[in-house]
Formats: structure tokens, sequence, C-alpha cells
């Protein structure tokens, strides 16, 4: 996962335990102009659902996510913003 780009935002969420990763990652989420970037790490294992789920309701799109270890990396795009923010 590339995340050298001058509109990626990196957000470190590792030793947090839900719902904490889902809630950081909806307050960054939600300030982020349409088409920055978002690379969120976590550790706890329900972000693996938690975060995709997150991503599909706020209308961003998840364009990856992978396992190192026990972390897990997201990078996701944010978008428009959605009508109940």
């Amino acid at each position: 996962m590339r995340d050298d780009e001058p509109d990626c935002v990196e957000l470190d969420l590792s030793g947090l335990k839900c719902p904490l990763p889902v809630l950081r990652t909806r307050k960054a989420l939600r300030t982020l102009d349409a088409g920055r970037t978002l690379v969120v790490t976590c550790t706890d294992p329900l972000a693996m659902i938690d975060i995709p789920n997150l991503v599909r309701e706020e209308g961003a799109h998840l364009g990856a996510a992978e396992r190192c270890g026990d972390r897990v990396r997201f990078r996701i795009t944010s978008s428009a913003k959605p009508p109940h923010s």
C-alpha cells in the first residue's frame, strides 16, 4: 500500500479496541475533503468487519484492506459528504 501521496492522511489506531477504531475513523473521514485518502492502521480483530461497514455507510470507497501480522491497514478514499453528516 503506497502512502506517500500528498492527499494521504495516516491514522494509527493500534492498541484501541472496539468501538474506538470505528469512531475515530468516522471522525477523521468526515473532516476530509472529497477525494482525499485516509490510511487507517488497527490491531483490533473486529476492524476487518467494522471499518468496511463504516466506509459503506459513509459513502466512501475502500481501496484496499491488508493484514500485516497483527495489524490491519485500510486505504479509504473520501467522497461527498452523506446527507446524515
